[in-house]
């Protein structure tokens, strides 16, 4: 269960289908409110608002649930929280709620793992990053929503796993695919930024290596998955700290790093030696 917003939409668009292909099938559900932040969680919570659109699998339903409705419909095997992305890299705007949602969860779900989303930085040419950040800005956003996951952990230690999407991102930054994860600056593309997002999940989740995974969406090739993959699980190794991928770049595998131009002139060969083909 995702107590989520559009971050936990992307993040966890693809992770019922990664899951599956490794035989475990999963109920994957997206609590989405558009830019929620855990203060509007924990109001959420106290007036039982079904202000949620419920989104099961990547995929909605239609369906206006409360938080509350959602806690009740399973026992929940996982739980996870995450912050407003403006917001995530702002340690003060957690601890007046992120406390209280985890009472409220473990009250419900005693028996459910809880989970903290690290959330991405936005697109180096982005306009509107928050106004703390300073230059160079995806670099101290990202410092920023670290140094906050850290601490979320460090004080509440009944999350017990920590999903490091935002490391997942900025790894797969530093390949050739570049600063080119995010569709609008600030959500991820919806093939390999999504699917970068998803694998880091598994990893996290299921505790199981997800470089060699068979499942790839169609929107996704062979060398994006592969940076994907590799991006997510070394973001679980190191959860806070940027893994360089540059290993992955087309002209460091043997693959092509330039254009080579073939000269199909039709004109006939006069030299003996030559075939004479157009």
């Amino acid at each position: 269960l995702v107590i989520g917003n559009s971050f936990g939409e992307d993040a966890t668009h693809f992770l019922h289908d990664l899951a599956l292909t490794r035989g475990i099938n999963t109920k994957v559900v997206n609590l989405y409110i558009g830019g929620c932040s855990l203060e509007r969680h924990w109001r959420n919570i106290e007036n039982e608002a079904k202000d949620y659109e419920y989104q099961l699998n990547g995929r909605a339903t239609g369906n206006k649930v409360s938080i509350q409705d959602a806690l009740a419909e399973e026992k929940w095997d996982y739980i996870s929280l995450q912050q407003k992305s403006g917001k995530s890299g702002d340690y003060t705007t957690y601890t007046s709620y992120l406390p209280n949602l985890i009472t409220a969860l473990q009250q419900t779900n005693p028996d459910a793992e809880l989970m903290w989303h690290q959330t991405w930085a936005y697109a180096s040419d982005y306009g509107s990053f928050p106004s703390d950040i300073t230059e160079p800005k995806q670099e101290n956003m990202y410092n920023a929503i670290v140094a906050a996951s850290f601490q979320a952990m460090q004080d509440n230690p009944a999350l017990k796993i920590l999903i490091p999407s935002g490391t997942a991102i900025q790894n797969g930054r530093t390949s050739y695919l570049g600063d080119t994860f995010n569709r609008d600056g600030t959500h991820l593309n919806t093939a390999y930024g999504r699917y970068t997002a998803a694998c880091t999940w598994f990893d996290a989740i299921f505790e199981t290596e997800v470089v060699g995974n068979s499942y790839v969406p169609a929107t996704v090739s062979a060398a994006e998955a592969t940076i994907a993959q590799n991006s997510a699980h070394m973001a679980i190794k190191n959860r806070y700290e940027v893994t360089d991928m540059s290993i992955y770049n087309p002209s460091a595998s043997g693959k092509l790093a330039a254009p080579i131009y073939v000269d199909f002139n039709a004109a006939q060969t006069t030299d003996a030696n030559k075939t004479g083909l157009p």
